[in-house]
């Protein structure tokens, strides 16, 4: 069963009424974020429904199943996936997709901002990359927090070395305005996928209101340096 559906999307889980609304509160509720296991599992929770959405865009084929009384018609996700998380506040997330696509690879990425400049602008900074060939296949790219844009873009480039996928689905909790324009314009073939887009970016480049940082929150405060 092809995909009909080629044309890159934008897809924002909250422009609907869902109990989704209902998780994307509780991570933005600064009560509430002070219990870590409850914004871990939100942050779960909320990849499982994106990657419900996502997979109706999916190429399926069709099977026959046999049960105990006969067989039943059925079909089953036809692409080759590779989940890749942007470590470290991607991991509660990723494990939602994960859920879902419970045959899917995995690809792990350490990036980063680096301290701010004077001016407020920053590098991302790379080290640990752990992935499968990517050629062919369905990347799905999860980072909850989409600011600039620009990590995810260098994550992506730097991914390709390791083939050219199919397509390409970038994946967030929080999405400001301003990164998903630049997502669209600098990866103009992929699909953005989030829960809710913000609409202002502050001098500092964090997402207003937001949530705060996803890293600290799911697993604690990190050290700088």
């Amino acid at each position: 069963m092809p995909n009909s559906s080629q044309t890159p999307q934008l897809f924002e889980l909250s422009s609907s009424p869902s109990v989704a609304n209902h998780y994307i509160a509780d991570l933005r509720d600064v009560g509430i974020q002070k219990d870590s296991l409850r914004f871990r599992k939100n942050l779960e929770r909320i990849g499982e429904l994106l990657a419900y959405e996502l997979s109706k865009t999916l190429n399926y084929q069709s099977a026959l199943v046999k049960t105990p009384l006969g067989e039943a018609s059925t079909s089953f996700v036809a692409d080759a996936l590779v989940l890749a998380v942007i470590l470290r506040a991607g991991l509660p997330m990723y494990q939602g997709f994960l859920n879902v696509f419970d045959k899917a690879e995995s690809a792990f990425v350490g990036a980063y901002r680096s301290p701010l400049e004077s001016d407020n602008s920053f590098d991302i900074v790379q080290g640990y990359t752990a992935t499968p060939d990517l050629t062919g296949k369905v990347l799905i790219m999860i980072d909850p927090m989409l600011a600039t844009g620009k990590s995810v873009v260098s994550v992506y480039d730097s991914l390709l070395f390791h083939g050219k996928p199919k397509s390409v689905h970038l994946v967030s909790i929080i999405a400001s305005r301003q990164g998903v324009n630049y997502l669209q314009k600098r990866l103009p073939e992929a699909h953005i996928w989030t829960a809710a887009i913000d609409e202002e970016l502050n001098q500092k480049s964090y997402i207003v209101p937001g949530l705060g940082d996803a890293g600290d929150l799911a697993f604690g405060v990190k050290e700088e340096g």
